[in-house]
This record gives structure tokens, C-alpha cells and sequence, in this order.
């Protein structure tokens, strides 16, 4: 009976090491590309210049994170947390970034061409000088984020300096001529 109860209780251990163990090894691999962090928690951490493209980040938390000029292009990073994120610029471009939290996230001079931030949270994100070239943004969040100079999502039209919560088309410069006017 106590042998029984035994093997029970390691068979049980067994399987819960099974069904977590990877997942923990996971989130302790090396930065690099296709590298799989599906729900970890890297919170606080340096990773300025990592190359994470085409990396699973899923359900993963990255708040407070420096990732200034890291690659995540192409990464998986659907309900991902990037609250108070430095992502001075990052390269996003084809990241799926559905329902990802950026909130309070300094993504100045970040690439987001061709990103899908359908339902993301964008909340007094810095987009300052981003690129949204043929980004997603249905149902974004992007109440209170800094849009001042960012190339808005048809690749044409640059957000003035006063865009808060939505791009605002910067008047066109007057085309400054070399010629004296004569008279």
C-alpha cells in the first residue's frame, strides 16, 4: 500500500516535470533568432542589440526591459508585455503583435512596418519617429501615445509634432527656392 501511494506520488512529480520542465528551459535559452519564450518573465533585463527575430514571445513579459536596437522582426509576440519598455529603435517590422501591452513603452525611431497591433495597448506609448508603414492598428489602444514625426500606416504621411492619440498630418514646408527674387 505505501509502495503504491509511493509510486503514485513520483509518477504525479514525473509528469508535472514533464509538462513544465520545457517551458522553464525555454525561458532560460540564450537571446537569438527563433529562440522560443513563450510566457517567461524577462522583466528589467538588458537585451540592447539582441537579434530575437522570428522568436515565439507569447504571453511573455518584458516590462521594464532595455531593448534598444534589438531585432524582433517577424517575432510572435501575441499578448506579449512590454509595459515601460526602453525600444528606442527596435526593429518590428512583420511582428504579431495582437493584444500585446506596450503601454508607457519609449518605441521612438522603432520600425513597426507591416506589424499586426489588431487590439494592442499602446497607452502613452512614445511612437515619436516610428514607422507604421502598412501597420494594423484596428482596435489599437493608442490613447495619450506620442505619434510627433512618426510615418503613419500608408507610408506617406508624417504626424505632426503635436499628434497625441492620433496622427495629425504635418503641414507641407513651403519648397525653398535658391533663386533671388527679382525686383
Amino acid at each position: 500500500m505505501m509502495r503504491s501511494r509511493r509510486l503514485k506520488t513520483l509518477s504525479l512529480v514525473g509528469l508535472l516535470c514533464a509538462c513544465t520542465g520545457t517551458a522553464l528551459a525555454d525561458c532560460a535559452d540564450v537571446p537569438a533568432p527563433g529562440v522560443t519564450w513563450r510566457r517567461c518573465l524577462q522583466d528589467g533585463q538588458d537585451l540592447r542589440g539582441v537579434d530575437l527575430s522570428g522568436a515565439t514571445l507569447r504571453d511573455a513579459s518584458f516590462k521594464r526591459t532595455d531593448l534598444t536596437g534589438a531585432l524582433l522582426a517577424g517575432a510572435d509576440a501575441r499578448r506579449a508585455k512590454f509595459v515601460s519598455a526602453i525600444m528606442h529603435d527596435v526593429d518590428l517590422d512583420q511582428a504579431n503583435l495582437v493584444r500585446a501591452d506596450l503601454t508607457n513603452a519609449d518605441l521612438s525611431g522603432a520600425s513597426l512596418r507591416q506589424a499586426d497591433l489588431t487590439n494592442a495597448r499602446l497607452f502613452q506609448a512614445d511612437l515619436s519617429e516610428a514607422d507604421l508603414t502598412g501597420a494594423r492598428l484596428a482596435e489599437t489602444d493608442l490613447h495619450r501615445a506620442v505619434l510627433a514625426g512618426a510615418t503613419w500606416i500608408d507610408g506617406k504621411t508624417v504626424c505632426a509634432e503635436s499628434s497625441i492619440g492620433q496622427c495629425h498630418p504635418a503641414r507641407e514646408q513651403p519648397a525653398v527656392s535658391d533663386v533671388e527674387p527679382s525686383g
